[in-house]
């Protein structure tokens, strides 16, 4: 009697995913992009602070029925390691977060694009003065023509616009969460040797506690939630894109490849938030939108390929 060959396995595209950082970081800047976008579009309409909370919280609960048992697993390494967990909750989730939003009431969207930009220069800055990590000269060199790219689209091809930029408050706020958000890139690959799921669900949860204070403050100013239906797709959207899915792709995708040739994936935000103004917008699309994306990506494949990485 004939046995038949047992049948193949049957293909998990989520096991897959998770071992294409390019992808992954990818599509982290996609949905940051929508996140950009859309804080600016309900600014003055959704509180930062409690967009920020309840962002957080949602993650947190969406999370944690999968996470449990890692976390569970896993809570004796982060306990060790409380007082990092704590810095990367702070820098990544909570005031990362809320400074981003609190900026877009202020800034215009040009202005957060083009200091959107300079991400993987903090990201830089704080490995090479907390652990060393210079840059290769690919490294540098990618990021220059990913940044170039990043101008031309912005500025729409004319170097001129650069000049009647005017920086207020809301900028320097959002360069302050670039900031903060670099340091908690060059602090991921010195976190505790966890699950990702205890780790993401530790600092939504952690971030969400921090952020909780300043939501009850703003809330005391009069400054509340209304719920209707922009606020409610507001609230859905942070939740799972750019907050759920996004931290989970990107912390994977720094794990894959490192800090540093994760950072120009950075510059994708523009390059998509041009995209979503020819789409969604209606704006034309033009020459100075094809030189930008081909100089992002050439900078991106140049920065993030393994033979740039320092040793």
């Amino acid at each position: 009697m004939t046995t038949s060959p047992p049948a193949p396995p049957t293909p998990d595209p989520f096991s897959w995913l998770t071992h294409q950082p390019y992808l992954l970081l990818s599509l982290t800047s996609l949905f940051w992009a929508g996140n950009i976008v859309l804080g600016r579009f309900v600014a003055g309409h959704v509180p930062p602070m409690t967009l920020s909370c309840v962002r957080w919280i949602g993650a947190f609960l969406m999370l944690l029925p999968f996470a449990r048992p890692h976390l569970r697993r896993d809570w004796p390494a982060l306990r060790a390691r409380l007082p990092l967990m704590v810095v990367l909750s702070a820098t990544g989730f909570a005031v990362n977060n809320a400074l981003s939003y609190w900026a877009l009431q202020y800034t215009q969207a040009l202005n957060a694009l083009l200091i959107q930009s300079s991400g993987p220069l903090f990201v830089a800055l704080w490995s090479l003065m907390l652990f060393g990590v210079r840059l290769t000269w690919a490294q540098l060199a990618g990021i220059g023509i990913s940044l170039a790219g990043v101008l031309t689209i912005i500025l729409r091809g004319d170097l001129g616009a650069l000049a009647g930029i005017q920086f207020n408050k809301g900028d320097v706020m959002f360069a302050g969460a670039l900031l903060a958000f670099g340091l908690y890139s060059a602090l991921m690959p010195r976190r505790p040797k966890t699950h990702q799921l205890s780790l993401i669900v530790f600092t939504t949860g952690c971030g969400a506690l921090l952020l909780l204070p300043f939501s009850v403050w703003e809330y005391s100013t009069g400054y509340t939630l209304q719920f209707d239906a922009l606020t409610v797709a507001t609230l859905v959207y942070v939740v799972i894109f750019p907050s759920t899915l996004a931290y989970l792709f990107f912390n994977r995708g720094i794990a894959l490849i490192g800090p540093n040739r994760a950072a120009p994936f950075f510059h994708l935000v523009p390059v998509f938030g041009s995209a979503m103004a020819i789409l969604l917008l209606g704006e034309q699309p033009r020459l100075f939108h094809l030189v930008g994306y081909l100089l992002v990506l050439a900078g991106v494949v140049i920065a993030s390929r393994q033979a740039s990485a320092a040793a």
